[in-house]
């Protein structure tokens, strides 16, 4: 069951909230709509159920909140807006990585395109979907976990008839399945013909909770839809014939040609214009909304009847309006209600730490994006080596690094910086699960799993391009500029260093600012601004030496590594005490403090 309970969205400066105190219930079993006008606030809170936005309320999912449930995918289905995902990303590759982040099976997306019947689309590209296919997909990763609740805000706007009848029809399946639906309609027919109960709202606030049937006879009413030359006319016509027999008659006029009559029927009306010889070119029964007259420009009440007492008078129950399309044109009938839980889902959960690593890697690897990357950061580094070389005043380490004096980084810590921005800027951009914004995103397994891709990432990168420099520079100098290193360990290990760093670097920064070139800004910042910032403070002799460093940390250690080790012990500290790797160190630590402060900031609920 489905709870909000006191929903009120923060104020904008001095104007109202868009959600004022909005209480209601979804019930499992149940298509629940939540009905009004366009600027009503029905989009407002279902960000505030799902906790995307501040404000004050609670909105409970089988008794407990968003933030207090393990995995939200797994118990809330969500469909906001358009389909989260990287336009250049395939389908199946964007189900892929949501099954990963949901922790079942991949298998469970080519099975749930066969269910919404997209299963010839898997391998076209997200951008490239038109809007009734992106709604199927977008219907497809809402239910990839098997979700009790679906939430989903203007599910059929903008589709044909005939998609809208196979939504509502899937709708009424999972709901069958003793799962509750809630979705947000402008619609008032819509919502009666498709939904079990219908709770209005207007400006915000709580106007009606009705059943179906009963919203129906309240709201809706019959009218027959006349369009003819001499709307006027007939009006005189009909109000005249109405007051004489003394009945409740009620006619608006909706424009120069169009009328709605209340409270009569097709037979009636034709038959009154063809007794004065009124020329009709439309004539039909329709269900119109009760609201709806009293934005109208006019509106004629035969006999002196109010409009209330002729809409009383009008009255009658429009077709059932619970049953659903399935697909095909066909309409069964409306499934049993409330039902006391959900059934158990019989899809398999993929649990353990490699969770969050089949999810980054799907991520990642769902797009050129990292093969592009190293192929610009190699061709650049090589033009680079090749400069360097020519100009002849470059040290080797330097020169397979394509590292000049002038540039703040080599380009392969830059590729390695924006593959690490990406890691998180990319996800905020292109949200992956709407209902686990802002608790997935910030998990330990799932920041793990980043920083460990991105410095594997980077480790090929750089290998990459120093291997392509090396062969560049043999194949056009010969044996040259590069010689036989008497020490390498070391600058193997600071050239390591410097790319995990940067890639760390971006993964932290852009996580913190939630922005790709947040994160990358993060990785420029270190040598620009930091580094001279720590030249300044180790400058200058030191009253007391750290010679000796590496044999009292073997004292300090539990296993005593062989002496051999010594020498690793010490290429890492010559690494960090240099400028650049201690202000790697130091931003590191600052932005994974600045990670974890935002972290549970966003975890923390009153």
């Amino acid at each position: 069951m489905l709870q909000a309970i006191g929903l009120t969205s923060t104020p904008r400066r001095n104007l109202p909230p868009l959600v004022d105190d909005l209480t209601f219930e979804a019930h499992p079993g149940t298509v629940t709509a939540l009905l009004g006008d366009p600027g009503s606030g029905k989009t407002a809170a279902l960000r505030l159920m799902l906790e995307l936005e501040p404000g004050r309320g609670v909105t409970y999912f089988r008794g407990r909140p968003l933030h207090r449930i393990p995995h939200p995918g797994r118990e809330v289905g969500v469909l906001l807006g358009d389909l989260p995902g990287n336009p250049s990303r395939t389908v199946r590759s964007q189900l892929r990585m949501l099954c990963a982040a949901a922790g079942v099976p991949a298998s469970r997306a080519d099975t749930m395109l066969e269910v919404v019947g997209v299963a010839g689309l898997r391998d076209e590209r997200l951008g490239s979907l038109s809007l009734g296919m992106e709604r199927r997909v977008a219907l497809a990763a809402a239910l990839l976990a098997d979700p009790c609740t679906l939430l989903l805000d203007e599910p059929a706007a903008g589709l044909s008839p005939r998609e809208r009848s196979w939504l509502h029809g899937l709708l009424r399946g999972h709901a069958s399945l003793g799962g509750a639906v809630l979705f947000t309609t402008d619609d008032a027919k819509e919502a009666a013909r498709s939904a079990d109960r219908v709770v209005s709202i207007e400006a915000g606030r709580l106007v009606a909770d009705q059943d179906a049937a009963e919203f129906a006879r309240t709201r809706l009413r019959p009218r027959v839809a006349v369009r003819t030359p001499h709307a006027a006319r007939l009006a005189d016509v009909l109000g005249r014939e109405a007051r004489a027999a003394q009945r409740a008659v009620e006619i608006v006029e909706e424009s120069g040609s169009r009328l709605s009559v209340y409270g009569s029927n097709c037979a009636e009306v034709g038959e009154a214009a063809f007794r004065h010889g009124v020329l009709v070119h439309q004539l039909a029964d329709e269900t119109g909304d009760a609201g709806a007259p009293a934005s109208l420009p006019r509106a004629r009440a035969a006999s002196g009847a109010s409009a209330g007492a002729a809409a009383a008078d009008a009255g009658g129950t429009p077709a059932e309006p619970g049953g659903a399309g399935d697909g095909h044109g066909r309409y069964r009938s409306r499934p049993r209600r409330a039902r006391s839980g959900r059934p158990a889902s019989t899809v398999r959960r993929l649990g353990g730490p490699l969770r969050p690593l089949r999810y980054e890697l799907h991520r990642v690897f769902g797009t050129a994006t990292p093969v592009l990357t190293a192929a610009f950061v190699v061709a650049v580094s090589v033009v680079t080596a090749l400069v360097l070389a020519r100009a002849g005043d470059t040290g080797q380490n330097r020169l397979l690094a394509a590292w000049p004096e002038l540039l703040p980084l080599p380009p392969a810590a830059l590729g390695a910086g924006l593959l690490g921005a990406l890691a998180f800027g990319e996800e905020y951009r292109y949200p992956a699960l709407a209902a686990d914004r802002g608790t997935v995103p910030r998990r330990l397994g799932l920041l793990t799993a980043k920083l460990g891709v991105s410095a594997v990432l980077a480790l090929l990168v750089g290998a990459l391009a120093v291997t392509a420099d090396a062969a560049a520079l043999a194949l056009v100098f010969g044996g040259g500029p590069l010689r036989t290193p008497a020490e390498w360990v070391s600058p193997a290990a600071s050239w390591a260093g410097l790319l995990v760093g940067c890639a760390w670097s971006g993964v932290l920064a852009s996580g913190v600012f939630r922005s790709a070139a947040a994160g990358l800004a993060a990785v420029l910042a270190v040598p620009v601004m930091v580094v001279p910032l720590v030249r300044k403070a180790v400058d200058g002799p030191s009253a007391y030496p750290v010679t000796g460093l590496a044999e009292r940390l073997r004292g300090l250690a539990w296993a005593q590594w062989p002496p051999e080790a010594d020498r690793l012990v010490l290429g890492a500290l010559r690494v960090m005490a240099q400028p650049v790797g201690t202000a790697l160190v130091l931003s590191l630590m600052v932005l994974l403090c600045a990670y974890g402060f935002t972290g549970l900031r966003g975890r923390v609920r009153l």
